[in-house]
């Protein structure tokens, strides 16, 4: 999991109200504390006998399946932390009656791009918040700033994802405004944040054109933890090599349920379908807060 790809204890995580421009920093604790690494060494003053190597290889054995128990346990404690945090986010949006939603996509599917243009041209419809990951600068919070909406970024340092925990302090310092709409603009990676429960109602999944038809089975992970699926750039469709029916059946072999919408951030095509896919889902989302209300109060 993230031991192997940059994430890292003590990562400091800044984050950034681009409104106000209130910086604070704070260290990542997610990857459980850090695991210790020890190595044995032996010196002796004889020739190693075959009996020798033998004990030393069933040592060595005995510490590379310790380690890697240890390292299932450490993966096992930093996922459960995370999703008892990401519950308490959920509250935290269902109490609001807010409705959130996970943007993931590799780096420079057109998440930024495509978050632009939504929060233009539904502006007056949702009052809209978003919270923005990157691992360094805040370019693209800048860009939502001006794009009308009130925005937190969060740089992860050497961290490939957003976690509960963060979203739960960006949540404090943006203080979204009950029935609002809230954009988390996950850092670009189509592996980790696949793992990484948010708290969120929805998790929306962005490909586009340029990165290949076979990204839902390359990355089946993500693409199966998604519940919209947006093919971005399809202007771009009749200058590239590229099978749509292949990435529709690659990403419903992966996730049945998948829905899957085909735009273009730049031309604004299929983006229609996009804008009444959020006002449906998020109507949805408060009727079932509203419901699970009234069935909890007698």
């Amino acid at each position: 999991m993230c031991r192997t790809c940059g994430c890292t204890d003590g990562t400091k995580v800044t984050f950034t109200n681009l409104k106000t421009g209130k910086t604070f920093e704070a260290s990542s604790e997610h990857d459980g504390g850090g695991a210790h690494a020890h190595t044995h060494g032996h010196e002796h003053g004889h020739n190693h006998t075959l009996e020798h190597d033998h004990a030393r290889h069933a040592h060595d054995h005995h510490h590379h399946h310790h380690e890697h128990a240890t390292t299932v346990l450490l993966e096992q404690a930093v996922l459960a932390k995370n999703d008892a945090l990401a519950e308490r986010n959920r509250a935290w949006f269902a109490g609001r009656e807010m409705f959130a939603l996970n943007l993931v996509s590799g780096p420079g599917a057109g998440k930024t791009t495509l978050l632009e243009r939504t929060l233009e041209d539904l502006a007056g419809r949702h009052e809209f918040f978003v919270i923005e990951g990157d691992q360094a600068t805040s370019n693209d919070g800048e860009r939502i700033k001006a794009a009308g909406a009130s925005v937190v970024q969060i740089n992860t340092g050497s961290g490939c994802h957003l976690d509960a925990e963060m979203v739960g302090r960006g949540l404090v310092e943006l203080n979204p405004s009950f029935g609002s709409v809230l954009f988390i603009e996950n850092v670009g990676n189509l592996v980790c944040p696949a793992l990484f429960d948010l708290g969120e109602t929805a998790k929306v999944a962005i490909l586009s054109l340029p990165e290949g038809e076979d990204k839902p089975i390359k990355y089946p992970h993500m693409f199966r933890a998604a519940n919209l699926l947006l093919i971005n750039k399809m202007d771009l469709l009749q200058h590239l090599d590229f099978d749509l029916d292949r990435t529709l059946s690659f990403a419903r072999l992966v996730n049945p349920a998948i829905e899957i919408m085909t735009v273009s951030a730049r031309t604004g095509a299929g983006l229609d379908g996009w804008y009444d896919w959020i006002s449906a889902a998020s109507r949805r989302a408060r009727e079932k807060t509203a419901a699970g209300f009234r069935e909890a109060v007698p």
